[in-house]
């Protein structure tokens, strides 16, 4: 391989190294070879990839002079073997724990290593990457009003304590690149009318018609600033202290490059687009999913896979299936969209005891194509997505589902429509605390076990897997936490002292310990099994409406795998022989480790029980 070759695989800063690669090659090959990194033809084609995005999102006028500030903003060189197309970046072996950098604490302890600790004591052989939630200074919303993008908040730790979990699980960042705080240097900046901020920011009243705008928030879309140059109406589509950033400044764009640069060089390599569908405007349009996000989205793509070719970028973009989608793009957008519309159909399943409309939507779902995946979650630091349910559920079947939530302790958010009329946008409750009753039931005793078939569900899919902390231990309610700061999400983002979190864990009596030995042994065995890699194929399965079940089979096709799971109150029975089990094969169950000898027998599956047969 020649040595250029070599460094723009394994090096970020490469157009520095790539001059004196380059130097090499010519004494190696012959003095005919371009000794100019910048006009070296790999070079050159990436510079046109770079350059057809910014026509796109800019126009003609000043797409040169754009194209060479992105260039040099991120250092950018094509690489040889782009292994989005050519090798998977995942595996049966991933799954990923969601958690805020202070969702564990101890006294004198910084947060930051508090967590390490945990993650390398409890779950160094259970996950294989880590989401830390926005851990940057922050002004509100528990980090996503970022006050600066390159610093740590020094309440949580620094990055050196980000790079020592790097050091031993994958790191996922957020870029919450569609707004920033009033409290940030840019924002003060644009008051002022100085750089860096000027222009960095939407005035509304420059937009003739915002009837059509989609909000997912009740707030006011504008909030009146006064500037130096007079009072101006800015666009804050999640609320006031959250002030939308203005793309149609190439300016800011090259901002966010250093700092997607910045991110990498820390050993950041999964990137989480918060908030993306809503990054460009215009008037007269719903300002969501608009053709310069979705370029702005390849434009981000390109950077950060040849900062890393390892890199992965997730699409945060609750919205209805059809529209969350589109954002894989043509293999040119996210590596991996989050599965929204899992979260409610399956709580609705196993409240209700009915996986009708959650068969129903998993079988519309096309299959991941290599290089992309499914992000599977059913519990995260914000609510329970409802716009996703949209056409899949009936209004009755969502009054049902909302009001065992409240009866659970929930709460229900609101969003509101363009006529002005309010809708439901998410359920804000602990996973653990929705599972306590079924749709139209009582305190049966069974909350363990739905809370725990959800998750088998969950980790059989096809996709990649990202579990909750709160749910790996079986947390409840912060109805107190909630009182406190006035916020529904606060309800799922308790703050465990470490200590409390010790006793909890190592007592029997306590359903913290059933859980979450539960469910490490859970994530242990998927990881395990071929048939469980994110693009291993999966097969709707037809039983009974209480009976969920597929078949994944690996991609390798030697082992085949069935995914039979119990969503109802009712012991279950199902014959091995409607499996059609090959014969001359043998065959377990990894949850139970019962063998199946006779494919005359019958599964029989206790309330909320699972299996999972297969012939390995």
């Amino acid at each position: 391989m020649p040595s250029w070759k070599r460094v723009i695989a394994a090096v970020p800063d490469i157009l520095h190294q790539l001059r004196e690669a380059v130097e090499e090659d010519r004494l190696e090959y012959g003095s005919e070879i371009v000794t100019n990194p910048a006009l070296h033809p790999k070079v050159q084609r990436i510079r046109q990839r770079v350059a057809l995005h910014v026509r796109e999102i800019y126009g003609e006028e000043d797409a040169e002079e754009i194209t060479e500030e992105l260039m040099e903003a991120a250092n950018m060189s094509d690489q040889i073997s782009p292994l989005s197309l050519t090798a998977s970046k995942w595996d049966q072996s991933d799954a990923f724990l969601i958690t805020y950098g202070d969702s564990i604490t101890r006294e004198g302890r910084v947060p930051l290593r508090e967590l390490n600790n945990f993650l390398v004591r409890e779950l160094k052989d259970t996950v294989s990457g880590v989401h830390i939630l926005p851990f940057n200074p922050y002004s509100s919303d528990d980090g996503f009003s970022v006050i600066d993008y390159t610093a740590v908040n020094p309440a949580l730790g620094n990055w050196e304590d980000i790079q020592a979990i790097g050091d031993e699980f994958t790191v996922m960042a957020d870029l919450v690149i569609n707004h920033c705080s009033r409290e940030s240097e840019w924002f003060k900046n644009y008051v002022k009318n100085k750089a860096p901020g000027r222009g960095y920011f939407i005035d509304g009243l420059e937009y003739e018609d915002l009837s059509q705008v989609v909000r997912p928030r009740s707030t006011p879309l504008l909030t009146e600033v006064q500037t130096v140059d007079g009072v101006r109406q800015l666009w804050c589509t999640f609320g006031e202290d959250q002030v939308d950033l203005n793309y149609r400044n190439p300016d800011l764009l090259l901002e966010i490059v250093r700092i997607i640069r910045y991110y990498v060089e820390q050993g950041i390599r999964y990137f989480r687009l918060d908030a993306i569908a809503f990054l460009w405007k215009e008037s007269g349009t719903r300002c969501v999913h608009l053709p310069q996000t979705h370029e702005l989205i390849k434009l981000l793509r390109l950077v950060i896979e040849n900062l890393d070719p390892g890199a992965v970028i997730i699409t945060e973009t609750n919205v209805p299936n059809r529209e969350n989608l589109s954002y894989f793009g043509n293999d040119n957008e996210a590596h991996l969209i989050y599965n929204f519309s899992l979260p409610p159909l399956l709580l609705n399943a196993i409240l209700s005891g009915d996986c009708r409309h959650l068969k129903t939507w998993m079988m519309s779902m096309p299959p991941a194509r290599q290089g992309r995946a499914y992000l599977n979650f059913i519990a995260s630091h914000d609510g329970i997505g409802l716009r996703p349910a949209e056409g899949l559920l009936s209004a009755e079947e969502l009054e049902n589902l909302l009001e065992t939530i409240r009866e659970a302790g929930g709460e229900i958010s609101m969003r509101r429509m363009p006529d002005g009329e309010l809708k439901p946008y998410e359920a804000n409750i602990a996973l653990f605390s929705a599972m306590a009753r079924p749709i139209g039931g009582g305190d049966d005793g069974l909350q363990v076990a739905r809370f725990l078939c959800a998750h088998t569900v969950m980790l059989a899919l096809e996709g990649l897997p990202a579990i909750y902390i709160h749910s790996m231990l079986g947390t409840e309610n912060d109805r107190a936490g909630m009182a406190q700061t006035g916020r529904a999400r606060t309800i799922n983002r308790y703050q465990w002292p470490a200590e409390a979190l010790e006793t909890a864990l190592a007592d029997e009596d306590r359903h913290h310990k059933t859980v979450f030995e539960a469910m490490k042994r859970l994530i242990r065995i998927r990881r395990q099994q071929p048939a469980f890699h994110p693009n291993a194929t999966q097969y709707t399965l037809h039983f009974s409406n209480e009976i969920f079940a597929f078949w994944r089979e690996s991609l390798d096709r030697d082992q085949s795998l069935f995914a039979l799971h119990n969503v109802s109150s009712e012991k279950q029975a199902i014959p091995l022989v409607e499996l059609n089990l090959i014969a001359t094969e043998s065959w377990r169950d990894l949850l139970s480790g019962k063998a199946y000898t006779n494919l005359s027998d019958v599964i029989e599956l206790e309330p909320y029980a699972c299996a999972w047969i297969t012939n390995q």
